[in-house]
């Protein structure tokens, strides 16, 4: 049998993948191999997010999420700074703009302080326009945790990590087939056979079918979702100062319409959330037969539509027609027009939802011997992403221990 010549395979090389190769590699001294399908690392949900550092407002205290979000966003504040990557602890505003969300305001306020979050300010319709004059709302938070940077760069130093440290990272290896050996695993894929002690599955929006390779019944499928995006004409960026959020809907794990200043100074203004026809699907015009014939034969995805149509019915009106989506930002400012924005992009989330049709709101991380699979670890996954890496690195450190 031949021996292994990693530690570790992680398949993924998105943020969390990295983070998580990074971990092995700093804390655990093992070799780890970062196996990425595509040319590039972090080119799907990493390279498309919108760089918000979130703060861990909106997490369930004692939630993975809440543990991971607080304890990731600090580590990764740090991380930026001992490596020169240019990052704003910039705050945002969460708005209310009527009386029926004042209830789920004063809910998000006790879960952030819950999470350690005691620099907020609870605000009324004044002192939110002395942070954003032209926002409307009658009460609101204002977050300092909450910072902007660019994940894709940030992707980028953990992988410079890896490298120094003796981890190896191949790119365009699309993982085809996974066996199991005596001594290991073999992952079969586009450039060549590679054999680690054990295997760590980051692959996002494949990460269900990856589990399924393994032959390690996930419990969940990955429902993709688009979020789509417009952009604020540069001459009209003195509308947004930061960032500014609604009250999300608590029956909704999306964080409604909002918007963004970036860290090179653009102001995005979005996103929604529309079911995608397609797990790379960033244009409605992207459709794949494979991916929408898997998501018909999982009951969970009709039960999901038959719980939510009406929300959905409310995100598809807003990405066909752009009167609705600009509606939606006047409620946050009245003062922008539809000629002040422009087409921007968007991004798809790897969303996991079981058979009882619930989207999953927490991370879900999977354990089987020699492998672990993060089988759902949407926003905030990249700013947790070093607090993950090092859970999952544990994870998998105890699994080496226990299974030889």
């Amino acid at each position: 049998m031949t021996r292994p010549t990693h530690d570790v395979a992680v398949i993924g090389g998105g943020i969390v993948g990295l983070a998580t190769a990074m971990a092995l590699a700093e804390r655990h001294r093992l070799r780890p191999l970062v196996l990425e399908a595509e040319p590039a690392l972090a080119s799907h949900q990493t390279g498309h997010n919108s760089g918000v550092i979130h703060s861990g407002l909106y997490y369930r205290a004692g939630s993975l999420k809440a543990q991971l979000c607080v304890a990731g966003r600090d580590a990764l504040y740090a991380f930026c700074a001992a490596h020169g990557i240019p990052v704003e602890r910039c705050g945002k505003l969460v708005v209310a703009v009527a009386e029926h969300e004042l209830p789920a305001l004063d809910e998000l306020e006790r879960r952030g302080r819950a999470n350690g979050l005691d620099g907020m300010q609870r605000l009324g319709p004044e002192a939110l326009r002395e942070h954003e004059p032209e926002v409307a709302g009658i009460a609101g938070l204002f977050v300092p945790h909450t910072g902007i940077v660019d994940f894709g760069r940030v992707a980028r130093g953990y992988a410079t990590v890896v490298r120094s440290l003796g981890g190896e990272i191949r790119t365009s290896a699309r993982v085809t087939a996974v066996v199991r050996e005596s001594a290991g695993i073999v992952c079969l894929t586009s450039v060549g056979d590679f054999r680690a002690r054990a295997l760590v599955n980051c692959a996002g929006l494949y990460s269900d079918r990856v589990a399924r390779l393994c032959d390690a019944d996930p419990g969940v499928a990955i429902v993709p979702f688009r979020g789509e995006y417009y952009t604020l004409r540069p001459e009209r960026h003195g509308l947004v100062r930061n960032l500014i959020y609604p009250v999300p809907d608590p029956a909704f794990p999306f964080l409604g319409v909002h918007f963004t200043r970036r860290i090179d100074g653009r102001v995005e203004c979005g996103p929604n959330a529309v079911l995608a026809f397609a797990r790379e699907g960033y244009r409605w015009s992207a459709i794949s037969a494979r991916d929408l014939t898997a998501m018909a034969a999982f009951p969970g995805t009709w039960r999901l539509l038959r719980r939510l149509w009406r929300s959905g019915l409310g995100e598809m009106h807003r990405s066909l027609s752009r009167s609705a989506f600009v509606r939606a930002l006047q409620r946050l400012v009245p003062a922008l027009r539809d000629a002040d924005i422009a087409p921007g992009g968007a991004g798809v989330r790897a969303q996991a939802v079981g058979r009882d049709g619930a989207l999953l709101d927490d991370f879900f991380v999977v354990e089987r011997p020699r492998m672990v699979h993060v089988l759902n670890a949407p926003s905030p996954a990249a700013t947790a992403s070093i607090a993950i890496g090092a859970h999952v690195a544990g994870l998998v450190a105890e699994r080496l221990a226990r299974d030889g």
